[in-house]
């Protein structure tokens, strides 16, 4: 007798963590991590222990959204001493590969004086040995690259930290993600797998497809005593079918924040995957995963910041991806790390590392790689890219949140690629100080002046207009804004009429379209078709 399929419910969260924190990008490189343990975790953790009144009165503070506070309630707070200790002892080689960097910081800064760097090998701190090179800039000042290949072969890359939280949500409220650990609680099922476990696979597939609850359960591990809990995950109904696709236009839908899902009969591109994910009431109209093809030939990464790399929504959608095309980068450098060894270390099978102004081609399409300036607090990283998507003669340009620091870079660009048809850009133009992303991975204190004026923005109107006037689309859409609720845990964005983002792109909105050009700022969904040689 045959068994009954079941369906994983449509509003069944996969909430990937490591070490009980939400994961992104830089807590699965090993030397990011081991930063972020220490600069981040555990001086919330700290903080929070100190004062657990003040982190409930800032919570409830909406101009301190996004800061380093923990949504849990105090009486909680033997729980948070727990992790503190758990974290300390399994994690102790992570915080002493901290203490270490810091050290060679301190000892490069304090030795190296211009002069030959082969005798300061034998003062790098013991923990680091073999793990890093030294060098000068061409203007002499010190510094040390990691060869990042190595870590992820070491001790420091231990992927029993990662772990998968499964629960059911009716809303789009949580905590914000780089601030409050996952604690356990009844309605969540933790399970203890690294995120390359292909039984994530088979889970996700259960979603549209339907399987057998005893084969998930065995895959799974599932023990006795979460048997119960991870039953209600499943229902016997059978979830819409997924209607491909098949006309001869192509097809732009936008799924929210910077994700935008391209298709024609014959191929799907999906651009930074953040998705509303699950299948819930929501007071916004928007696309879900249900609203995806069975099968995504590219996946296309932008750049190494937590709202465009969301393993909340790539793992789940992994069994179904074809390629990953991500920005390359081989500099060893702390604040960079390689997205193409990442995405292989957790299970991403073809992943594709494209230069500035490299190009991956599939039939008619194209997609070439676009210089990205701005976003990233002048730091040195080259981990990021816009793109350019070709569909025969049309063509669409991802800007991502890039901030034009100088137009004549795009002059020279426009040159090669000509004028385009659609163009999507990112206009958080004030952005957060630098140390509210990259902080944990300084060793010493940025003053606050400085640390103001490095902002992670995106461009204002002038700036904005500056590219619209090089590459003259007939379409301009702002986007990433991070205004959707769904996103909201990720971004800490709140906006309002008089924010700086909003009047700059409206006003570069209202000049678009006084110029003839069809503009508008995103939000929620939208769906566009064009023709694959579009005469405007």
């Amino acid at each position: 007798m045959d068994k009954k399929k079941v369906y994983l419910k449509p509003n069944v969260v996969f909430e990937p963590l490591v070490d009980r924190w939400y994961a992104w990008s830089h807590l699965i490189s090993p030397a990011t991590a081991a930063m972020n343990i220490v600069g981040r975790h555990l001086e919330i953790i700290e903080s929070y222990l100190a004062a657990p009144e003040l982190h409930a009165e800032a919570i409830g503070n909406p101009k301190l959204l996004g800061g380093p506070f923990m949504d849990i309630p105090e009486s909680r707070i033997e729980d948070v001493k727990k992790l503190k200790q758990e974290t300390e002892e399994k994690r102790s080689n992570m915080i002493a590969f901290r203490n270490a960097v810091a050290e060679l910081d301190r000892m490069l800064n304090e030795e190296a004086k211009g002069y030959g760097l082969e005798a300061l090998y034998e003062r790098v701190p013991d923990i680091l040995k073999g793990y890093v090179e030294l060098y000068y800039d061409r203007y002499g000042n010190p510094g040390f690259r990691f060869f990042e290949s190595l870590l992820y072969n070491s001790e420091f890359y231990d992927d029993s930290a990662q772990s998968l939280a499964l629960w059911i949500t009716n809303n789009d409220h949580r905590p914000f993600c780089l601030s409050t650990p996952r604690l356990d609680d009844e309605n969540i099922l933790h399970l203890e797998i690294p995120f390359a476990n292909k039984a994530i696979d088979e889970l996700a597939k259960m979603k549209r497809n339907g399987g057998d609850l005893d084969e998930i359960k065995k895959l799974l591990n599932i023990k006795p005593e979460q048997e119960a809990l991870f039953e209600t995950f499943f229902s016997e109904d059978a979830h819409p079918t997924y209607q491909k696709y098949d006309g001869d236009k192509i097809r732009m839908r936008y799924f929210g924040h910077a994700c935008i899902l391209i298709e024609t009969k014959e191929i799907s591109i999906l651009v930074d995957p953040l998705i509303s994910y699950y299948g819930y009431h929501s007071d916004v109209e928007h696309f879900s995963d249900a609203d995806l093809p069975d099968f995504i030939d590219y996946v296309i990464i932008t750049h190494n910041h937590q709202d465009h790399i969301l393993f909340e929504t790539l793992l789940p959608l992994r069994h179904k991806i074809g390629k990953v095309i991500v920005p390359k980068t081989r500099g060893g450098k702390l604040e960079d790390p390689e997205l193409g060894l990442m995405f292989k270390k957790i299970g991403f099978e073809d992943v594709v590392e494209l230069d500035e102004m490299g190009t991956v081609d599939y039939e008619e399409i194209t997609v070439t790689g676009v210089p990205f300036t701005g976003e990233h607090s002048d730091m040195n990283i080259n981990c990021k890219l816009c793109y350019l998507v070709q569909i025969g003669e049309f063509k669409l340009m991802f800007l991502a949140d890039s901030r034009i620091m100088e137009a004549k870079l795009y002059e020279h660009i426009h040159k090669q690629v000509g004028d385009i048809d659609v163009m999507f850009l990112g206009m958080e133009c004030d952005g957060a100080p630098l140390t509210w992303l990259y902080g944990p991975l300084l060793t010493s204190k940025l003053p606050r002046d400085q640390d103001n004026t490095r902002r992670l923005s995106g461009s204002d109107c002038q700036r904005g207009m500056s590219v619209v006037d090089i590459f003259n689309p007939s379409e301009v859409y702002v986007y990433a804004m991070g205004q959707e609720p769904w996103i909201e845990f990720i971004t800490s964005t709140s906006y309002t009429a008089e924010s700086n983002p909003i009047i700059q792109s409206d006003r570069m909105v209202k000049i678009c379209q006084e110029q003839g050009k069809t503009a508008e700022r995103l939000y929620g969904e939208k769906e566009l078709l064009y023709e694959r040689e579009m005469v405007f």
